[in-house]
């Protein structure tokens, strides 16, 4: 068998197909490093602007520490002055009250003890009325219905109560 029988339309190995992958890798790995240099630059800008804004929050909370320490000064001051103010007003109401108590007494509006004037026949007074229990009322048997009594026809007849 010859070797000239065997025909390859295409060399399997060839320097120009080795060399033309490479340059493709090449474009490949060229493309990923400017994406990933994009990115680390990218990164940095954030880190920038991130660190600044930490020195603005550092900043406002030094200055809120300030104040915070500021206020509560005020307050003990304030609470301190409260305490001194009460209790002069505590003394100035000892002081007042004879004089207020002699104003009362001066000015009192007395009125005489009123009667009621009962001689109108409407202005009479009560006589108390029975509040005992029903039960108690009726002790002396079981409530009957009086519907066909003759004590039925007036409404104001209430039994009278057991002795």
């Amino acid at each position: 068998m010859s070797f000239s029988l065997i025909s390859r339309t295409k060399p399997k190995h060839r320097a120009a197909d080795k060399v033309a992958e490479l340059k493709q890798q090449l474009k490949n790995q060229q493309a990923e490093t400017v994406s990933a240099f994009g990115q680390l630059i990218g990164a940095a800008d954030t880190i920038a602007i991130l660190e600044a804004d930490l020195d603005d929050v550092r900043a406002k909370r030094a200055e809120a520490e300030q104040v915070v320490v500021c206020l509560a000064a005020d307050l003990e001051d304030l609470a301190a002055e409260n305490i001194d103010l009460l209790d002069r007003n505590e003394a100035l109401q000892r002081q007042l009250a004879p004089f207020l108590a002699a104003d009362a007494n001066a000015n009192a509006i007395t009125v005489p003890s009123a009667e009621r004037d009962t001689a109108a026949f409407e202005d009479q007074a009560t006589a108390p009325i029975d509040v005992r229990e029903l039960q108690a009322r009726f002790t002396a048997g079981p409530v009957v219905s009086l519907q066909y009594s003759p004590q039925a026809a007036d409404p104001a007849h209430i039994p009278a109560p057991a002795a």
